[in-house]
């Protein structure tokens, strides 16, 4: 396990320094409501600029071979001089090569753009997305990637090149008026159907990326539960029905990507044609002796230049939609997760004092109710344990406890403060939470017990050993180093279960919420359950068990009952299971050979 404290160690250094301040116990006030974004803000402006400004030096260039092709026609070959060839082609050769490195730099620039927003904002959409878990599909990292690629495309730098279209119909029009108002008509007709390509493609391009993003949710569902669709036969259906998702999918991506493409097809080939148009009229103009040559041949190559950018846009036309609908999403996630701009208190490790008081809990995103007006309180070194049907709201009201489901009414108090006064990885490290699904993480044992932070081996073993999962552990085949794989694939659902426990007792919290703890032990595995409950009690902290299984609440003194969602029953063991069971002689019974059978 030394070598993942050396990893986890090296790790901590990229911490950012308001963390490290925060951990050591310093309070720091915000400057702004929104630094990160007051720097992306910064950092693009200068970028833009700067771009903007290499712009202006790239399309002068772009007259380098129009005006090399003038001379040609109109000095070099009336003159007949070797010497004047050499010398314009040397400097157009330097122009030329200037032009590249330029074109270079700036798409760099808008790759570094990219590159900044991601790195800038990467950490704090995930942050959120696993503080609302109504939004915790990842969308937000989908955006800056989405953001980062069309940065990285052509179409930005052709909306730098777009207002230098002008310039080149004005030099256009400088060698004939004819030859301009030609080209000048291309291009509103080029212009026109840039605008009709974006009416008839907008609508089925965002609904081809809806209808992509519906059936790779369906696609990672049935992946993550591979084994249940073996397992029932579900094998054929759930590729028919993916499949139907994906057609969709794929009949709208198609029916936008072939709007786009036939407008881009038709501006290319119209550019092509309005090219050889001017070089016939130029050559008419020419033979009359209006112009010369070389004005000819140069009013065909800026023409091309002047609608290069146009046809640029509309082939990167899906690209941009995708981009400007990240930047969108991007926005309203960075509203949603806008920093606090006052530094909050940070309230003393908890004794565990836990008060519920009338609380109202929906699930997030809804708003009807699954806990209604439930109140009681806990002092330390209690256990109490939720019983109730299901559907009852027990695990509802697990979520609510360690903060995960806000109460839409009502407070919950961790020694008289309310969840939210707690910075909640502050929170959390006082919290042990053991969820119906054990969620353990790729990565080894002990990294999965220490939550990922950096490993402290004896408080590892000391979390194993209090939840009786040392010596299973030890005989795994790398220890505490084994690897899980995600969810504890590689594990059985015995040891996850106790390895998940472990994790909730690290460090001794304060309050501990277990649902269900026992839904995948065996006898052997419920005792050392029940001996991990009668340590925490006995070291003065407050447990919540949520029990199906009888054994569960053998250790607790304390019942609530739910139904429905509404508290029917809390008191002492004993009187709770005389008024609501039925069966409380056998089930008390039960709960005595279990205590004594530890």
């Amino acid at each position: 396990m030394n070598a993942t404290i050396a990893t986890r160690d090296a790790r901590s250094l990229a911490i950012p320094a308001q963390q490290d301040s925060a951990s050591s116990g310093e309070r720091k006030t915000n400057p702004s409501l929104d630094a990160a974004r007051a720097e992306g803000r910064r950092f693009i402006r200068r970028i833009f600029v700067w771009t903007a400004i290499f712009s202006v030096f790239v399309n002068l260039l772009m007259l380098t071979g129009p005006l090399f092709m003038l001379q040609v026609y109109d000095r070099v070959l009336s003159s007949g001089s070797l010497p004047t060839l050499a010398a314009l082609f040397g400097l157009v050769s330097a122009l030329f090569l200037f032009t590249g490195v330029l074109d270079l730099v700036r798409g760099r620039l808008m790759s570094r753009a990219g590159a900044k927003i991601e790195s800038l904002f990467d950490q704090r959409l995930f942050r959120g997305s696993l503080q609302d878990t109504a939004n915790a599909d990842g969308k937000g990292l989908r955006a800056l990637e989405s953001i980062r690629q069309t940065l990285s495309g052509n179409g930005p730098l052709a909306l730098f090149d777009l207002p230098w279209s002008p310039l080149f119909f004005a030099v256009i029009f400088l060698f004939h008026w004819s030859m301009g108002t030609l080209a000048l008509a291309a291009g509103l007709l080029v212009v026109g159907l840039a605008i009709i390509n974006n009416i008839l493609s907008r609508t089925p391009l965002q609904n081809a990326s809806e209808a992509k993003q519906s059936a790779l949710t369906l696609e990672n569902g049935f992946a993550r539960r591979a084994e249940v669709v073996r397992a029932l036969g579900m094998g054929q259906a759930a590729t028919e029905r993916l499949g139907r998702s994906r057609r969709d999918a794929l009949h709208l991506h198609m029916l936008g990507h072939e709007r786009t493409a036939g407008f881009s097809v038709t501006i290319k080939t119209l550019r092509l044609f309005f090219q050889s148009a001017m070089l016939a009229l130029g050559a008419a103009l020419a033979i009359g002796q209006e112009i010369t040559p070389g004005m000819m041949i140069a009013a065909s190559i800026l023409m091309g230049r002047a609608l290069a950018p146009i046809d640029q846009l509309v082939s990167q036309w899906p690209v941009m939609l995708r981009g400007l609908e990240s930047w969108r999403t991007l926005r309203s996630l960075l509203d949603q997760t806008a920093p606090s701009n006052n530094a909050r208190v940070r309230l003393p490790r908890p004794r565990g004092i836990l008060d519920l008081s009338e609380v109202t809990v929906a699930p997030p995103g809804q708003s009807l109710s699954v806990i209604k007006n439930v109140s009681f309180s806990l002092e330390p070194g209690m256990a109490l344990g939720v019983i109730g049907k299901s559907a009852s709201g027990k695990s509802s009201l697990a979520r609510a406890l360690v903060g995960v489901w806000p109460a839409a009414d009502g407070d919950i108090r961790l020694d008289g403060a309310t969840l939210d006064h707690y910075e909640p990885d502050q929170l959390g490290a006082w919290l042990g939470y053991l969820p119906q699904d054990v969620a353990l993480f790729a990565g080894t044992v002990g990294e999965n017990i220490a939550r990922f932070g950096v490993i402290d081996d004896m408080a590892v073993i000391d979390a194993a050993g209090m939840a009786d999962a040392h010596e299973m552990i030890l005989g795994l085949p790398d220890g505490y180093d084994t690897q899980v794989g995600d969810g504890g694939v590689n594990l059985s659902g015995g040891q996850r279960q106790r390895i998940a426990l472990a994790r909730a007792l690290y460090k001794d919290p304060a309050l501990i919420v277990l649902d269900e703890p026992n839904a995948n032990l065996d006898l052997e595995g419920e005792r050392a359950v029940i001996a991990a409950i009668e340590r925490m009690k006995a070291n003065g902290q407050t447990v919540v068990v949520i029990a199906h299984r009888p054994s569960a609440i053998a250790a607790c003194d304390t019942l609530l009952v739910m139904e429905k969602g509404v508290k029917v029953d809390f008191g002492p063991r004993e009187d709770v299971l005389r008024n609501v069971a039925r069966n409380a002689g056998s089930l008390r019974q039960r709960l005595k050979i279990i205590g004594s059978s530890r």
